[in-house]
């Protein structure tokens, strides 16, 4: 588990904490990713295709890397 205490250099804001309120989540299963344009265009598109959220096809895709699947 990360100590999110001991992280430094970072500003979580309250924007970010607003969004982990309206999504349920706390701030150590928030993430934020930023990515070029074109690379988050062919997700959403790949997305589309398969008729998922983005969000949802990325976290797949992750865990699909991270355990081989």
């Amino acid at each position: 588990m990360i100590d999110w205490t001991k992280i430094t250099g970072f500003d979580w804001g309250d924007g970010n904490s607003r969004k982990n309120e309206k999504h349920g989540v706390s701030m150590a299963e928030s993430a934020s990713l930023r990515l070029p344009q074109h690379l988050l265009d062919s997700i959403k598109a790949a997305a589309n295709a398969r008729d998922v959220p983005y969000q949802s096809l990325i976290k797949v895709w992750l865990q699909e890397k991270l355990h081989g699947h």
